[in-house]
Formats: structure tokens, C-alpha cells, sequence
């Protein structure tokens, strides 16, 4: 019996403010404690009680910058002013090692690394409904009604990009949105992407022994 793959498997994870991708993202770690999630690095100021290297890496613009001249994030994009980007270097790293990564990311840093990394598998989260989600941010109660009602039109824009990502997670209970995510990324280990080198590695066996 052959190792089938002995590299981890890069997850990129993406969906609307509001969707809930965070909590299930958590959910789904919480029984899978050895797979990595990734560390962004930022621009922007830490914030009280965060801390450098484990909620973001803070740097200053030279220093991201440079990373980006010199290869070194797997995507990169600006948001109110400030820089965020994913390092590679900690990816590949974890991947080599046979350590499944995940990247909570956006949609424009998502479709970066589906381009840079063609393996990976894109995951979009989705509300049950447009009007569940805009339920869902109100009762937030954090947020004035025009803050929510920006939030929701580039929520909008967001699903239109849904249809370049692999799989469709709906997030109708944290539990169950959960299980469709442990489900998807148990059949893409099992698909012939995945395991080229396994199929490679058997067909030579199987050319050896018939000659």
C-alpha cells in the first residue's frame, strides 16, 4: 500500500461579510486540530490584544512591499488604505510537510492563488438566502442601516464571483455547514488531481512487472 499523497492539501475559503465562514471555519478546525491556518500579513496597526505572528504579521509598507517584488505572497490586495497579503513561504512549507492549509480569504485573493496555484481547492460560503443574510447582518446590531446596506451590495458583488470556485458550502447551520466542508475536502483527496503521483507511481509498477 503506497503513501496516495504525501502533501497537504491548500483550502481557500471565502464568502460575504456576515455568511458566517469564520464560525465555520472553527467548527471545522476544532475536529481537524491539525490543519494549518494561514497567517495574513498586514500593514494596518495591530489592534489591542493582537499579536504578531499569530493574528497577523504586521509589517511596515517597505517590508510588504518587498515581499511582493520578491514572489513572496501567493496574493496580495488593499483594503481601506492598508495591505494584506498571504505569505508563501509558510504555506509551502506546511503543504511539503503533508499539513492540509487553509486561507480565510477574499474573493480577489482567492482567484490570485487559483491562478498561482492550480491544486488548490476554492470553497465559497453562502447564505440560504439574500434576504437571510441581510437578516442575519441586522441583527448583528453592530452596525448603522446604511453601513449593512454597503455591506450587502458588495456581498452581492461577491457571489457573482462564487461560480469560479470549486465547491458551494450553505451555511444554514453552523453544524451542518460544517459537515458539507469535512465532505468536501475528503472527495478532493480522492480525486485524480489530487492523487496524479499515486496513479503515477502504479501505472510504473504496472509497466515494470509486465515486461
Amino acid at each position: 500500500w503506497k503513501a496516495m499523497n504525501n502533501k497537504g492539501l491548500l483550502l481557500v475559503f471565502s464568502g460575504p461579510s456576515g455568511v458566517g465562514k469564520g464560525t465555520v471555519l472553527k467548527e471545522y478546525l476544532k475536529k481537524h486540530p491539525h490543519t494549518a491556518f494561514s497567517v495574513s500579513a498586514t500593514t494596518r496597526k495591530p489592534r489591542a490584544g493582537e499579536i504578531h505572528g499569530q493574528h497577523y504579521f504586521f509589517l511596515s509598507r517597505e517590508e510588504f512591499e518587498l515581499l511582493v517584488e520578491n514572489g513572496g505572497l501567493l496574493e496580495h490586495a488593499q483594503f481601506a488604505g492598508n495591505c494584506y497579503g498571504t505569505p508563501r513561504e509558510a504555506v509551502e512549507q506546511n503543504l511539503e510537510k503533508g499539513i492540509d492549509v487553509v486561507l480565510e480569504i477574499e474573493v480577489q485573493g482567492a482567484l490570485q492563488v487559483k491562478q498561482k496555484c492550480p491544486d488548490a481547492l476554492l470553497v465559497f460560503v453562502m447564505p440560504p438566502s439574500f434576504e437571510e443574510l441581510r437578516r442575519r447582518l441586522t441583527d448583528r446590531g453592530t452596525e448603522d442601516g446604511a453601513t449593512v446596506e454597503r455591506r450587502l451590495a458588495n456581498a452581492a458583488r461577491e457571489m457573482e464571483a462564487a461560480k469560479h470556485y470549486d465547491y458551494i458550502v450553505v451555511n444554514q447551520t453552523v453544524e451542518d455547514a460544517a459537515d458539507q466542508l469535512e465532505q468536501i475536502v475528503c472527495a478532493a483527496k480522492h480525486t485524480a488531481k489530487y492523487l496524479r503521483e499515486f496513479i503515477d507511481e502504479v501505472e510504473y509498477d504496472a509497466e515494470t512487472c509486465c515486461k
